[in-house]
């Protein structure tokens, strides 16, 4: 899904570097959001096989991944807090019903 093929080729100097900074953010991005999505998906399953402690350091691992994706503009910041918010609520709820 390369956006590049999707544009009109740029005419410019200025046009074409910006063409290639944006492929080079792109897959740096991915990357992240793919990191951050497996640490949260984690996160998830540890809490839904009941495994505090598998629980608790995927949480702390995720936590860092989210706050990583929002520095750099990943994701929005309101958006990692809210994650990490649910998660730990997750957490709680599983921890009080075992």
């Amino acid at each position: 899904m390369a956006p590049a093929a999707a544009n009109p080729m740029p005419n410019t100097q200025s046009a074409k570097k910006r063409l290639r900074q944006n492929e080079v953010r792109r897959l740096r991005n991915r990357g992240v959001r793919s990191n951050m999505r497996s640490a949260v998906r984690r996160v998830r399953e540890a809490v839904a096989a009941g495994d505090q402690d598998a629980a608790q350091s995927a949480f702390r691992l995720a936590c860092k991944k989210l706050d990583q994706a929002a520095a750099r503009g990943v994701i929005h910041r309101n958006a990692a807090s809210r994650t990490k918010s649910r998660l730990n609520a997750a957490m709680k709820k599983a921890s009080q019903a075992a």
